[in-house]
């Protein structure tokens, strides 16, 4: 009977430690690496990119939300397969259809605003904490999605029509991310509501590192290669994975919302 209240009070999310977020900006730069490295250096290009991530990401989600309870390994496959599919959503829409940066950001930030209204009418919380259910699990997911392929284009427009280069917008989203991190501890500011800015954040954070790692010299990159970055970076995930402790969020750990 104990044991059952206790997992009933457990998200199916991670408990938000340093680690989660060393390993969430190191899956969004791997989710840039890897998505440029299947559309433009196996030259599959951004649609058929898309299509594959897509089903990885509808495999994953699947798995996530059948498992009984959280489980590292597969909560963090699904998010990498959150920010691969981003990165190449991100790119089909600004790129191939001619959105542009400014057009895709502006659309991305009205679905996820529109996902996380929905989520808190439906279930009255848009807590991660309070993610136990397949219902709440496909609101967080589903946002989670649209937040990984915003950060795509808001870190290309920051770089690219803003004009700040990929070390201008590392420096940008670093400063945003800092002011997230001095009003949570230093402010009474809603810790969901903080929580969302900083996984919104770490994205295009994310994307502008990978974009540094990868891009040609020409435009302002260290023109590594993709491969080797992607594993790198995966390597690196999967260390953090293992070798760190990873306890499933309990009820109340966050202030609701």
């Amino acid at each position: 009977m104990k044991n059952t209240m206790i997992e009933k009070n457990l998200s199916k999310v991670p408990e938000l430690t340093l680690i989660f977020w060393v390993i969430k900006i190191a899956a969004t730069t791997l989710g840039e690496t890897g998505g440029d490295a299947v559309s433009m250096s196996m030259n599959l290009g951004y649609l058929i990119s898309t299509l594959i991530f897509s089903v990885l990401f509808l495999i994953a989600v699947l798995v996530q939300i059948k498992a009984p309870r959280f489980h590292p390994v597969i909560y963090w496959v699904t998010i990498i397969a959150t920010t691969t599919v981003g990165t190449t959503l991100a790119d089909f829409a600004d790129r191939s259809l001619g959105v542009g940066y400014l057009g895709g950001s502006t659309l991305l930030l009205i679905l996820l605003m529109g996902s996380l209204f929905t989520w808190k009418k439906t279930l009255g919380s848009v807590s991660v904490d309070t993610v136990n259910t397949p219902k709440s699990e496909m609101f967080y997911w589903v946002t989670i999605m649209f937040s990984q392929t915003l950060g795509t284009a808001l870190g290309d427009w920051t770089a690219d029509t803003a004009g700040l280069g990929f070390g201008g917008g590392v420096i940008v989203f670093s400063v945003l991310l800092s002011i997230v991190i001095v009003l949570y501890f230093r402010s009474k500011v809603s810790r969901t509501i903080l929580f969302w800015a900083a996984f919104i954040l770490t994205r295009p954070l994310g994307a502008v590192v990978g974009d540094l790692l990868d891009k040609p010299h020409s435009q302002g990159g260290l023109e590594l290669s993709r491969y080797t970055a992607s594993i790198v970076l995966l390597a690196f995930i999967m260390g953090g994975v293992f070798l760190f402790p990873h306890r499933a969020a309990r009820k109340g750990s966050l202030s609701s919302l």
